[in-house]
């Protein structure tokens, strides 16, 4: 059975984490995507060296693409962007605004040549506004959203450990891109979509936002909640930390009963409901300690899951990698396979493969031949390095 996006052509001129993440998916989905890389690669494949030699960033994120090197200073090369584009459905761009037009392919030319064409620029902060020239990488736009200032504890502001803007600004692009392939199919006409890394994580701030703009705004506190208590983490009588989230009073009401063996605090109004709760945030929490404390992780996950308390255990990378839920695929790569974790969406009957990534150029002569057919491919110093 073929996958969704089977038949599709996708071009993308990509480097980075975002980019390269949308495109991952597409081509999880069945896309051919040919993925343009300057004549010294996308620089992610030099991020690190761990996984089995390659960079763990780009073994992740380029899985079933095909590289081409092109040096799009260079009017042969150009030719065979020009040659890709008429024949694609979908060209994902993340040049720095402005920068696509330079090279000689400006956005608006291309939708007036190519009408099906769908086209989707992604950057840090769009293609206007007073931000968009500057460079945004993915930290930055942690802390430029507000972001780092609700994470973290209360001393300090904090960066989340993963690149969440980026991830967030490349699901949001394959989202949109989706939805522009779908209205294709009924308007016959493609599209042209912009994304930025600071609009994408501003709406998953849209929280806080409010919260700030009525008067509250949220403080750093940890593993803790601040609108919720008790919501934190605990430490049980053999050190490990074990994080509880008690969404109702009816659930309050449970803790107190099955899991801190205390009928008479369930019943105290002064803890009654989680506005009180919050209000003596500290007591509440200690009451809640006292008993975690005295009790061995075991028994006490044992009663916390007799009772459906929703809990879980705070890990670290090395237990997620041991972890019993945990599902992994395995991946080609130029030194050999890497098992990570797949993405998250599974289809009923369905065992998708995933294609390998690709070495450096690896796909370069092929393309040529194939888009600008009896063109001699020009060589330059970079062939030996792809």
């Amino acid at each position: 059975m073929p996958l969704p996006l089977s038949g599709l052509l996708v071009v993308a001129l990509e480097q980075a984490v975002a980019a390269p993440l949308c495109t991952c998916r597409l081509a999880d989905a069945g896309a051919r995507v040919l993925k343009i890389e300057r004549p010294e690669g996308d620089f992610a494949r030099y991020y690190d060296k761990l996984a089995h030699g390659e960079s763990a960033y780009f073994v992740w994120l380029n899985r079933g693409k095909e590289s081409v090197i092109l040096d799009l200073t260079q009017a042969d090369d150009k030719a065979l962007l020009a040659a890709m584009l008429a024949r694609a459905d979908v060209f994902v761009q993340n040049l720095k605004p402005g920068a696509i037009a330079k090279l000689g392919f400006p956005l608006d030319a291309l939708r007036r040549q190519h009408p099906r064409l769908i086209i989707c620029s992604i950057s840090g902060y769009g293609e206007d506004g007073p931000y968009a020239t500057r460079k945004a990488y993915d930290m930055l736009v942690q802390t430029e959203s507000g972001l780092a200032s609700i994470t973290g504890s209360p001393d300090a502001p904090a960066r989340v450990g993963v690149s969440v803007c980026d991830i967030a600004a490349g699901m949001n692009a394959y989202e949109a891109i989706l939805e522009a392939l779908i209205a294709r199919e009924r308007s016959g006409e493609g599209a042209a979509v912009s994304i930025s890394l600071f609009d994408a994580m501003a709406d998953w701030m849209a929280v806080p936002l409010m919260h700030t703009e009525a008067g509250s705004p949220p403080k750093r506190i940890g593993l803790a909640h601040p609108s919720i208590a008790p919501y934190g983490a605990f430490k049980t009588k053999d050190g490990a930390d074990i994080l509880i989230s008690i969404q109702s009073d009816r659930e309050w009401r449970v803790l107190a009963e099955k899991v801190l063996d205390d009928r008479a605090l369930a019943a105290d109004p002064a803890f009654s409901t989680n506005v009180e709760r919050v209000r003596r945030r500290g007591e509440t929490d200690r009451r809640v300690q006292a008993v975690f404390g005295a009790t061995d992780e075991a028994a006490l996950t044992q009663k916390l899951a007799a009772a459906d308390i929703a809990f879980a255990r705070v890990n670290d990378t090395a237990s997620l990698a041991r972890h019993p839920h945990l599902r992994r695929i395995e991946v080609g790569t130029p030194s050999g396979p890497v098992s990570y974790a797949p993405p998250a969406a599974r289809s009923d009957g369905e065992t998708r493969r995933y294609r390998a990534v690709p070495a450096l150029g690896e796909h370069t002569d092929r393309v040529w031949a194939e888009f600008l057919p009896g063109h001699s491919r020009p060589r330059r110093k970079v062939d030996e390095r792809a």
